[in-house]
Parts: structure tokens; C-alpha cells; sequence
């Protein structure tokens, strides 16, 4: 008996210093310390040894277990990917006076505005996670551009440290195309770690503010939450909002619904273009992500002209079809006569001039 429970002990400490180890791999960015940590103590939203969102967000709701939603990860949908190779368009990143948009799938996507060339959420890895064989494989069709294909960039923007929004091995291979990184408070500990000087790095606060090339950035709420281990919201998690001499945009990043668009758009708006989220829900967590109707209700609030819907055509993050978001956000625009932009992957959306909205994911 007792041999039997050192042999337990010795499985359960072998098994901890694993995880140890494990966890200690660059792929798990940084941690929080010393004055940044200081500073993310301070934050009004920080209580209980963790950051807050304005409203409670648990992240499942009452009822519904995580068995619930492993069972409903292992079902699948036999829809969940696409059966052929996305359609691409060959990346124009010519400089222009105009404001430009170009979408690689997901939540990455390179803006030019006022002459500045902004990269936001970068991710060129096959997967959204630590390890190459854990995790949902790219579609086909999007690996049309790779992380060293990007030409310099003025800044690179990031909203939030999940895997599928900052990836180590894209950051790697950019990091030095570029002047400075623009992200939430916290997530400059992970790039730190993977070699960006401190000097290039702004860290924002909910309602904080920096100009940078001419440009005006602002972090505002969202609602979500962040971590790349086990310990969860010991960074923050941001929308943006851009302004230039001509058009400001809001780049939402990762968020549930709420009252914060409302707010936003009473505040910095209006907008002339809303970047938001309508991919990855699901009734399992419906406080962390938006269903399509909803993005298109958070645009109406945030009073945009236009909204492009991202967070989909990549990656399969949740059980709905690989194409469900684009049908569900373009009916409830639709129907709400709310005007909408649905590029290609790779084709340019050109503020004022060129919104495409072809269907494409029907073909």
C-alpha cells in the first residue's frame, strides 16, 4: 500500500514538473511584473486578483457544464470547414492618400490610413495555439500570405493576447518590420519576451489615448477576457479606436454584446467603418462572443456607417458551420437596410470608393 501511494506521488510530482516546464516555453509569452504588473493592479477593474469586465461575464451560463461543451466540440459539424480552397485575391499594399483595408481571414487584417501602414492581430501560423498539433488547422486556401511576405510597417496593433490574435511565431518573423506595437495593457510582457524592445511598445488602458505617425489611438472596452495558460484576465482586453485626418474606425477586437457600444458610439463616433467580431458563438458562451444579429445591432450603436464582419473564414473556434456568420450577419443587415462589406480574402476595402459585398462564401 505504501509503495503504491509513493508511486502516486512520484507520477503527480513528475506530472507537475512537467507542466512546469511546459509552461515555461516562449510560445506562453510573458508574465506580467514590476511596474506594468503595478499598473494592472491599479485598474479600477482589477479586483479579486484578476481584471474585470464592466458587466459580469461568467463564461458559461448557468446550467450548461464544461462536459456540455466538450461533448459539443467532439459532435462537430460535418460543415465546420470549408470542402475547397477559399478564394484569395492578390494583396495590393501600394501607398495611396486613400484608406485602405485588407483582410487575410480571422481577425488579421492591414490597414493603410493617412499614408501609415498598420497591421492588426497578425496570426500566419496553421494554428491558433501553443502547439502544432493541438488545435483547428487553417482552411485551405488561406495560407495565400505568410507572415514573411508582409513589406515594413509603421505599427502593429495588437487587441488582446489569445492565440488566435497574437501568435508567437508571426510576431518573430515581423518584429522587425516594424517601429512600434500598439496593444492592451499587460500583453507587452509577452512581447517582450520574444525579443520587442520596451521602447517599442504602448501599452493602453480603457480610455487611454496615444498619437503615433499623425494617428490618434484609443482603447476602449470590450467584453471578453484573456490569458495563454491557466490563469485568466491578468492582461487587458481592448477595442480601438483609429483616428486619421479623414475617416475614424473602430477596431473591436474580441467582445460579447453590451451597453460599451452604445457608449463608444455616444462618445468617439460616428464611425466610418466598425471592424467587429460575428464568428466563433455559440449558446454555450453567449457573453463572450457576438451572434451576427448582434454585430449588427453593436454596429447600429456605435452609429457606423459601414461594418465589416470578421472573426470567421479561417479557423473553426465553435461547432456552427464554417460559413453560418456570413449568412446570418449579411440576413439581419439585410433587414435592417445597414450597409456592409464582405471583401475576399486579400481584396482591398477602399473607404468612400470600394466596399465589395459579394457573396462569395455561397459559390
Amino acid at each position: 500500500m505504501k509503495n503504491t501511494m509513493y508511486v502516486i506521488l512520484l507520477i503527480v510530482v513528475l506530472l507537475g514538473l512537467t507542466i512546469i516546464l511546459v509552461l515555461r516555453l516562449p510560445v506562453f509569452g510573458g508574465v506580467p511584473a514590476g511596474k506594468r504588473l503595478e499598473r494592472i493592479k491599479s485598474l479600477a477593474n482589477y479586483k479579486e486578483g484578476a481584471l474585470q469586465n464592466l458587466s459580469p461575464t461568467p463564461m458559461k451560463p448557468d446550467g450548461v457544464s464544461y462536459w456540455d461543451m466538450i461533448r459539443g466540440m467532439i459532435k462537430g459539424n460535418e460543415n465546420s470547414s470549408p470542402k475547397k480552397p477559399l478564394p484569395h485575391k492578390v494583396p495590393d499594399f501600394s501607398g495611396s492618400g486613400q484608406t485602405k483595408l485588407i483582410w487575410f481571414g480571422h481577425s488579421s487584417y492591414f490597414l493603410q490610413i493617412d499614408g501609415v501602414k498598420i497591421l492588426v492581430d497578425p496570426v500566419f501560423s496553421k494554428k491558433p495555439s501553443p502547439f502544432s498539433f493541438l488545435g483547428s488547422s487553417a482552411y485551405k486556401g488561406t495560407d495565400f500570405i505568410k507572415a514573411e511576405d508582409f513589406p515594413e510597417t509603421d505599427i502593429i496593433l495588437i487587441t488582446h493576447d489569445h492565440y488566435d490574435h497574437l501568435d508567437y511565431q508571426s510576431i518573430l518573423k515581423l518584429k522587425d518590420k516594424t517601429s512600434l506595437f500598439i496593444t492592451s495593457l499587460g500583453a507587452g510582457a509577452h512581447l517582450e519576451r520574444w525579443g520587442v524592445p520596451a521602447a517599442k511598445i504602448r501599452e493602453l488602458v480603457w480610455g487611454e489615448e496615444t498619437l503615433a505617425r499623425g494617428l490618434k489611438f484609443r482603447a476602449a472596452p470590450a467584453r471578453h477576457f484573456t490569458g495563454r495558460t491557466f490563469t485568466r484576465n491578468q492582461t487587458l482586453w481592448s477595442a480601438f479606436v483609429l483616428e486619421g485626418t479623414k475617416h475614424k474606425l473602430y477596431l473591436g477586437g474580441d467582445s460579447g454584446y453590451d451597453t460599451h457600444f452604445k457608449e463608444a458610439g455616444e462618445k468617439y463616433g460616428p464611425f466610418d467603418l466598425a471592424i467587429l467580431e460575428c464568428g466563433q458563438y455559440n449558446t454555450y458562451w453567449p457573453l463572450i462572443h457576438m451572434f451576427p444579429e448582434q454585430t449588427v445591432q453593436a454596429a447600429k450603436d456605435l452609429n457606423a456607417k459601414v461594418l465589416m464582419p470578421v472573426h470567421w473564414a479561417k479557423f473553426s473556434l465553435a461547432m456552427h458551420a464554417w460559413n453560418e456568420p456570413a449568412i446570418r450577419v449579411v440576413k439581419k443587415a439585410k433587414a435592417e437596410n445597414f450597409k456592409l462589406t464582405t471583401p475576399l480574402l486579400g481584396e482591398s476595402v477602399i473607404l468612400d470608393e470600394s466596399y465589395p459585398s459579394k457573396e462569395w462564401w455561397l459559390d
